[in-house]
């Protein structure tokens, strides 16, 4: 490549379709540890849309007092054991979304292929190994690990990765993301296979939008000149 650069993705919704057994096996984890059940799906529902914060406010909610460590990690512990052992046992199986590995298979070599998503980092990992993903993304992976909303997470990366903003290009699929991507300076794909939710992340200010990988493909390489 002429000068390094590098491609972060968004996990759910561009690299993974959210199914309805992962989100189970994240809230599994407190019905087995504290019998909560019927708590909200809707992700924009908690106050910071971040995996980490989520299980914080569940449980200041349900204890009445902030968590200890040790409440938390069980929390964490419990879900990714939960998950993993669904992957290995194929009773909960992870999907890509139409067109990623081929996407990741044009883009290997050409920059830097990363991840900065809201979802733990080892769950994430997991999933995308399930659907062969994970490896040209596992070096620059960034997750809900540490807290904090997308803006935060792509903040995070863009520290570790030392490149100017201009020779990054973030892809996301949530008004958190067009927020994480314009807020940090760096290059914004909106993406999502709903042509709705496209419309929402142009109005949100996204520059550049599609409902397919091989536009996505396209939008990096006129932004990054690859």
């Amino acid at each position: 490549m002429s000068s390094a650069a590098a491609i972060i993705f968004d996990v759910d919704g561009v690299l993974l379709e959210l199914t309805a057994a992962e989100e189970d096996a994240f809230f599994w984890a407190f019905e087995k540890l504290h019998r909560l059940t019927g708590l909200s799906r809707d992700w924009d529902s908690y106050r910071i849309r971040n995996d980490e914060d989520i299980i914080n406010e569940i449980l200041i909610t349900h204890l009445g007092r902030s968590p200890t460590q040790a409440e938390h990690k069980a929390v964490i512990d419990t879900y990714l054991a939960h998950l993993t052992q669904g992957i290995g046992a194929r009773r909960l199986t992870p999907v890509q979304i139409d067109g990623a590995s081929q996407l990741l298979a044009s883009l290997n070599g050409k920059a830097m292929l990363g991840v900065a998503t809201a979802n733990l980092i080892e769950a994430a990992g997991a999933r995308l190994a399930a659907c062969g993903l994970w490896e040209p993304l596992k070096v620059h992976a960034f997750g809900a690990n540490g807290g904090g909303a997308k803006l935060d997470i792509l903040a995070r990366a863009l520290q570790r990765l030392a490149l100017p903003p201009e020779r990054v290009v973030f892809i996301g699929d949530n008004l958190n993301d067009v927020a994480a991507g314009l807020g940090n300076g760096v290059h914004f794909i909106g993406f999502s296979v709903d042509e709705d939710k496209c419309r929402r992340l142009a109005a949100a200010g996204a520059q550049r939008v599609c409902n397919h990988h091989r536009d996505t493909l396209k939008h990096i390489e006129e932004a990054l000149q690859i």
